[in-house]
């Protein structure tokens, strides 16, 4: 399982490769995948119906209980099939629909179907969670496409908010489930369930959570704005995968959690209430994928009734529907396709004749309409016989009659509307729009053809459809009248004379509706939704008018006398005397904290901003060397290398900003504001300080890190920390400065891309390091500067010391893990000689100086980083996990290797990569300082 779902991921990150070499045979390439799963899952199929079940399980952190738990039963085993089986037939059907952006469609389409699989498999509260917002995601990119249409944006938006919503409150309702339980595995909850009013709480968030994701009134609204997306991603997402996610959760815990007081009247009453209503809204719909969509929420209604409902009876019919509905409902939808297609319109008012213009498309299409209708002997029949024999009377649930009624309504609905499709698409005599289109390709119909006649076949075969969905049904008791058996013929019963009122009374309603009689208007859920963003928005706008005044000393201190108000009462009220510490540890500290105040008082004095920068660098340096005083050099070392590349950087862009600080004089309340601000949290960091030293009670871990850091081969314990201990720590880390850069070179392209622009046109190209520009002269960058700035005396000295600044920064990286230094410190060490040739040849010697772009270097970093945190998986250990290798090469002797050095090699690539970066944002043309004029002076910094 775990090697599938990796397929899924490394096929769909290789599909744009392989797309520019193989064209339109990229899909069948991508189709290969879950067939693959599809041929897997068969090699379970015996030992899952026979009450068995598979498990893999990943341990990321045993000790906080962080697994990944998948587990294949028999309902999983049945939604495996459907996510895989039916991607498959996309997959191969989008080799003749989309006609552009094919490498990005199918890589997203493949990656949505791993995370399906993955929900479907997960066994854990969490892993599921985190797999139903991996789909909205996948669902998200696969509406919106490239966003160049408002309409894709505007629905991509409104599912991404619905559906995230839901999960958000559904993973409450998921820890408080977990809590109760005392486990957050699914089976664990499954074999013994909880009972108390926590977990009624949790019932109604978790079904709040699956009814937005599957689409039930009133949370439907998202799904027909989503048909604005391709059809295969309507056929697949919302209809065969994505929308059944909601009603496999409800599958997966009713065995559990059927008998929990909010759960049944939940299920019922929202499930039957979408189906009728869904169903008369499709009634109303002339487009074709519009009409699908409400049948689609109809349907979903009608599911998560009867796999909601806790009875055997019901979740046989919910199984048999749920198959069922996936092969006839991805069918229509790319009949559909192929009409829009082929034809240009999917209006039923456009549309006539194309049953005799494409008469296998018809036949197969109005196949699966009489699946979707209920005709026997297709499979759609056999599921509604089951479902009306589940509610109606004389079976265990109460109020039989009453959702017996519901149902046979809703069936009478479903019947008139695949009526109303049929005719609408295919009937009449070929108009313009149909005479001249195109008969469709063999291939085009084939995936349409397979799903349509899986619905005879396997209401035919009703036999193997009952190995397969009996399987789940027989968790629960068998029902008053024994358990009941799937079959096309029951003999004359009542609930086949209801089935033959469904279909009399759908055509009834079909031969006399639309055209005929107006169907009224129900609400309409999309305007609300609109009005709602739109009044949330004008709220938004209220708000932020009175609370973001645009100025960033309120910002700060609102920030600060919260920080203030907050934990700094808390801290007053509770904390206990820290006692009498001792002023310092050694005479030089008081000197050292001398510099260190006076410099920050310095600061706050000073009206010019360079002046500022040099004096905060101070204060860094006088912290730098306390550290030095209290023993701890790596520390020191960091400080002092973090102090000068920040100075540095900090004075490149200076140079873009005008000399002093705001012009303006500050009115003396706000500076005494401000001053009271900065003082208590002054007084707040340093009793927090000196309680929190004083309050430990444990034995302190450092002497534990201390004592294992020989098993990192380590010596330093810093570094051990670092690489090893927390090097989960440093990854995220390092992703973050990775990030950060990323952001500030942003920033900074725009803002001069707008800078150089007259007029305002397309942004250009804002100067950066020449990384693949070969040197022309002897001296690199010679043309940069004026002749009047350089120096020949600190030229030279740099390209002399340049390599050696080098072979000094990779002597603190290898030195790391037996004396202070590290690949941080030794990245800092190599960005500082990249800043030196920067300043005295310019982008032009910094190119000449490495030829690999920044982005390249960062990005290596952090793959090798997250490579070798990886790499223990394939060797039976656990993330991030470190090994001493010793191996004895002539001459040398023995030799011993951590392979946590390669961790830290990543992070001395990933700050040199940086560092670059930066220098190529920020580093602005050496040939003039950029020092706005007086005007731009008086009014940008106000």
């Amino acid at each position: 399982m775990l090697f599938l779902l990796a397929a899924h991921a490394g096929v769909a990150a290789a599909i744009p490769w392989w797309q520019r070499r193989l064209g339109r045979a990229v899909w069948i390439v991508a189709a290969l995948v879950p067939l693959a799963t599809v041929a897997w899952a068969g090699t379970w199929t015996a030992e899952v119906l026979d009450g068995g079940d598979h498990r893999e399980s990943l341990s990321w952190a045993p000790a906080l209980g962080l697994t990944i738990d998948l587990r294949l039963d028999a309902l999983s085993l049945l939604m495996l099939w459907i996510v895989a089986g039916v991607g498959a037939l996309v997959l191969l059907y989008c080799r003749y629909y989309v006609e552009r952006d094919a490498g990005r469609q199918a890589a997203l389409l493949l990656a949505f179907a791993g995370t399906m699989a993955g929900l479907v498999l997960a066994d854990n509260l969490f892993v599921l969670y985190v797999f139903w917002e991996l789909t909205t995601v996948a669902s998200f990119l696969l509406i919106q496409q490239r966003g160049e249409r408002e309409e894709e944006r505007r629905a991509a938006r409104q599912a991404l908010l619905v559906t995230t919503a839901g999960g958000l409150v559904m993973l409450l309702g998921f820890i408080m489930l977990g809590q109760a339980a005392g486990t957050y595995r699914v089976s664990e909850i499954l074999a013994d369930p909880p009972r108390g009013g926590t977990v009624s709480a949790a019932v109604v968030l978790v079904l709040i959570g699956a009814f937005a994701k599957s689409g039930q009134m009133p949370l439907h609204g998202w799904l027909p704005a989503a048909m604005v997306a391709p059809t295969p991603v309507s056929a697949y997402l919302h209809a065969a995968a994505m929308v059944k996610a909601g009603v496999y959760l409800v599958a997966r815990l009713a065995p559990a959690l059927a008998e929990v007081p909010p759960w049944r009247p939940m299920v019922l009453a929202v499930g039957l209430t979408t189906m009728v209503l869904a169903a008369w809204r499709a009634l109303r719909a002339t487009d074709l994928k519009l009409l699908l969509a409400y049948g689609t929420i109809s349907e979903l209604g009608m599911l998560t009734a009867l796999l909601g409902a806790g009875t055997r009876t019901a979740a046989l019919a919910g199984t048999v529907m749920l198959l069922a509905h996936a092969a006839f409902k991805a069918a229509l939808f790319l009949t559909v396709g192929i009409l829009d297609h082929r034809t240009g319109t999917r209006d039923i008012r456009e549309l006539s004749g194309a049953g005799r213009r494409m008469p296998v498309l018809c036949a197969v299409a109005v196949l699966a309409a009489a699946s979707m209708a209920g005709l026997p002997p297709l499979l759609g029949f056999v599921g509604k016989e089951a479902a009306l024999e589940a509610f109606w009377k004389g079976t265990d649930i109460g109020g039989n009659e009453l959702l017996g009624v519901a149902l046979v309504i809703g069936s009478v609905l479903t019947v008139a509307y695949a009526a109303r499709f049929v005719t609408g698409a295919f009937g009449g005599r070929p108009n313009a729009a149909v005479d001249g289109a195109e008969r469709p390709e063999p291939g085009f119909v084939a995936p349409v053809a397979v799903l349509s006649a899986a619905g005879l076949v396997l209401g035919v075969g009703h036999a193997a459809t009952a190995a397969v969905t009996t399987a789940y049904a027989d968790v629960y008791p068998p029902g008053p009248h024994g358990p009941y058996e799937l079959s096309l013929w029951h003999g004359f019963t009542p609930v086949l004379g209801l089935s033959a009122l469904t279909l009399l009374l759908g055509a009834l309603v079909h031969a006399v509706g639309p055209g005929r009689w107006a169907v009224p208007r129900l609400p309409d859920v999309q305007r609300a939704f609109d009005r709602a963003t739109a009044g949330l928005d004008r709220l938004a706008t209220v708000v932020t008018r009175h609370t973001q005044v645009g100025s960033l000393p309120v910002y700060l201190t609102v920030l600060l006398v919260t920080l203030v108000a907050v934990p700094g009462v808390a801290l007053a009220a509770a904390a206990p005397s820290p006692g009498s510490p001792p002023l310092w540890w050694s005479p030089v500290e008081p000197f050292l904290a001398v510099v260190i105040l006076g410099a920050a008082a310095a600061v706050v004095a000073t009206r010019y901003r360079l002046t500022g920068v040099l004096l905060a660098g101070a204060a860094g340096y006088g912290v730098a060397a306390v550290f030095v005083v209290r023993g701890a050099p790596d520390l020191a070392l960091t400080q002092f290398l973090v102090e000068t590349m920040t100075l540095a950087m900090v004075v490149f862009v200076l140079r873009r900003m005008p000399p002093r600080f705001s012009p303006g004089r500050v009115r003396r309340r706000a500076r005494l504001v401000r001053a009271a601000a900065a003082g208590a949290v002054g007084v707040l960091v340093t009793c927090f300080a000196l309680v929190a030293s004083a309050a430990r009670t444990a034995p302190a871990i450092s002497t534990e890190y201390a004592r294992q850091a020989a098993e990192t081969g380590a010596k330093n314990v810093v570094n051990a920390i670092i690489v090893d201990f927390r090097a989960l720590d440093t990854v995220g880390e390092i992703a973050v400065l990775l990030v950060t850069a990323v952001g500030v070179m942003s920033l900074v392209r725009v803002r001069g891309a707008e800078e150089r622009i007259p007029g305002g046109g397309a942004p250009g190209t804002f100067p950066t390091a020449h990384w693949d520009e070969p040197a022309r002269t002897w001296l690199p960058g010679a043309g940069e500067r004026p002749g009047g700035e350089r120096s020949v005396l600190l030229e030279v000295a740099t390209r002399l010391l340049f390599p050696s600044i080098l072979l000094l920064s990779l002597f603190l990286l290898f030195s790391g893990h037996y004396r202070p230094g590290g690949g941080f410190s030794g990245g800092l060490v190599a960005g500082l000689a990249f800043v030196l040739r920067y300043l005295v040849g310019g982008r032009a010697d910094l190119g000449a100086a490495v030829r690999v772009p920044a982005g390249a270097v960062a990005g290596s970093g952090l793959m090798l980083a997250a490579g070798v945190g990886l790499a223990p998986l394939a060797f039976g250990g656990v993330p991030l996990e470190s090994a001493l290798v010793t191996v004895r090469p002539p001459l040398l002797g023995t030799v011993e290797i951590a392979t946590n050095l390669f961790f830290d090699v990543g992070v001395y690539l990933l700050v040199v990569g940086v560092v670059l970066k930066l220098l190529s944002g920020v580093g602005v043309s050496l040939e003039h300082d950029g020092t706005p004029a007086d005007g731009e002076r008086e009014g940008s910094h106000r």
